[in-house]
């Protein structure tokens, strides 16, 4: 970024790339292919010698101007934005993973994103181990050989785990390999935009950001190779959403510092796990790695599934819906949705309980959802 200008500064007026009419809002490009001046403009732009536009699989204006500016706040090269959090994660996975070839991944990463290492990956000789990266020793033990890519969450999803992000970056250094962060950084970093940086839950799309550029022409032609390419009207949506950043997470982190101690004070809740608290494992890790706690918190429920059922089905403000970082207060129970799929000793061993309630709280009123929350402990 500009040292004269700052973060909330960057996030509102964005990249350098203007389009032919000086409009403020970068315009929606809404087609499929672009016209060369000449044959010989083609195929300059087909051997890579510029960087014109040639069709919307490849590359595309709108969707160009927000990897850039993504790139730009995150300190990375460039960006390459993909339809899905999931098209982020899987052109990663298949950038780095083939057979015989071994990939360390968070024990509590994102349902799917370890789903598909066991489930899909493994088909295909893909070796693969999960562990808590928030304890370095247990990341250095299980590098091999054949280690290719290192890949983890902070705050891990679901249990608001902290790793040591710089702590694993050395380790890896010294190995040679890459490492992956969903949504901070490092060589590479991976944001589902879905989530905080949309903000409105209104679309799905993802991110990723590297560190250099043979990092970046490596991962490149991989998106484009899968067709999981970001659909302008997306990126427009997103660029939207981006620019009030810095208003809802300092609204919603706020609101979730007063939520967070109510929960730990409260006597049907067994425990309670927020970065800003003290009691977080990690919280002087987090003081140190993270500008601020974040709006998202995990919490168990003294007494049984079904007392935890009732408890959500006795919300009234807070929306029962997965997903994260929008407007809106969402809540939900990741063991019956999203890591389902993982096995029941899975999800046990990374810390995904039966009575793990996550909680993403949003930007209403702090007031009301306390009081949401409090009536629906006491019909439990």
């Amino acid at each position: 970024m500009e040292p004269d200008k700052g973060f909330d500064t960057h996030v509102v007026h964005g990249s350098s790339m203007k389009d032919q009419f000086g409009s403020v809002t970068f315009p929606i490009y809404q087609t499929s292919t672009f016209r060369f001046e000449s044959a010989d403009h083609g195929a300059q732009c087909f051997a890579g010698a510029n960087d014109d536009f040639i069709y919307t699989r490849i590359n595309n204006p709108t969707v160009r101007e927000l990897e850039k500016t993504i790139a730009m706040l995150e300190n990375g090269f460039d960006g390459i934005a993909t339809s899905s959090g999931m098209g982020a994660v899987n052109t990663v996975y298949m950038s780095f993973l083939e057979a015989g070839k071994h990939v360390i991944c968070h024990e509590t990463c994102y349902g799917p994103s370890r789903s598909m290492l066991e489930n899909q990956y493994a088909k295909f000789g893909v070796q693969a181990s999960f562990v808590d990266t928030s304890k370095i020793e247990e990341v250095r033990s299980a590098i091999k050989d054949n280690t290719v890519l290192i890949f983890l969450e902070s705050p891990a999803n679901p249990t608001v785990t902290v790793t040591d992000i710089s702590a694993v970056a050395e380790v890896a250094r010294q190995h040679d390999i890459p490492v992956c962060v969903d949504n901070t950084f490092c060589n590479i970093v991976l944001h589902s935009l879905t989530k905080s940086l949309n903000g409105h839950a209104d679309v799905v799309a993802g991110m990723i950001v590297t560190k250099t550029e043979k990092l970046y022409k490596k991962l490149r032609p991989v998106m484009v190779g899968l067709g999981c390419c970001m659909d302008p009207n997306q990126a427009f949506l997103v660029r939207r959403g981006l620019k009030t950043l810095p208003l809802r997470v300092k609204q919603s982190q706020e609101s979730a510092w007063k939520i967070a101690k109510f929960l730990e004070e409260h006597d049907k809740i067994a425990w309670i796990r927020y970065p800003g608290l003290a009691s977080h494992p990690q919280h002087e890790l987090c003081k140190r790695m993270m500008k601020g706690p974040g709006n998202m918190m995990s919490f168990g429920l003294r007494g049984g599934l079904e007392d935890g059922k009732r408890f959500l089905d006795s919300l009234k403000v807070c929306v029962l819906a997965v997903s994260l970082g929008g407007v809106e207060t969402l809540i939900q129970h990741p063991a019956s949705m999203t890591h389902a799929k993982l096995s029941p000793e899975a999800r046990l061993a990374g810390g995904v309980s039966d009575d793990l309630v996550r909680l993403s709280v949003g930007i209403e009123d702090v007031d009301e959802l306390i009081a949401d929350l409090s009536q629906a402990l006491e019909k439990i």
